[in-house]
């Protein structure tokens, strides 16, 4: 007896059915690459700091003038911006990360989203130097019904 699959064209015979070892490895294997993604294996410093600032801005309350501090303690990954850093939250809904080298303060690499713009609003433009592994403090408020970046240090 012939194990396969029907293909539907006239003479084709039975496909053959695929070995279950390879189809298991396979469906393991294969949200492997979606996993990496969503677990932030790909993003940059100023994406990751777009993120908390996102789930900072669920964390808002709802009446007006609430409030909420969000206490970002690295902006990257060991190795990835080990010396001073600055950072500039921009009024037209840019976020930037300088990464800058030991030596001479010039920026070693640098890192923009706009992401965090869906969920606040900039009303002044704010450019803040931290030293390496300071913690950054941005303040989250309601005003007139949306959340805003009332202050950052």
């Amino acid at each position: 007896m012939t194990a396969g699959l029907h293909t539907g064209f006239p003479g084709s015979g039975p496909a053959p059915v695929s070995n279950g070892r390879h189809s298991i490895l396979r469906a393991l294997l294969l949200p492997l690459p979606v996993l990496l993604l969503l677990t932030g294996c790909f993003t940059d410093a100023a994406t990751r700091l777009a993120y908390d600032i996102e789930t900072a801005a669920r964390r808002v309350g709802h009446p007006e003038n609430s409030r909420f501090t969000l206490a970002h303690h690295t902006p990257s990954r060991k190795g990835e911006c080990d010396s001073q850093y600055k950072v500039q939250l921009d009024k037209a809904g840019a976020l930037i990360i300088w990464c800058q080298s030991g030596k001479n303060g010039q920026a070693s690499s640098s890192h923009s989203t706009s992401y965090h713009s869906r969920f606040v609003a900039t009303p002044h433009t704010r450019i803040l130097e931290k030293n390496a592994g300071e913690t950054l403090f941005i303040e989250l408020e309601r005003q007139n019904g949306k959340v805003v970046i009332s202050d950052a240090k």
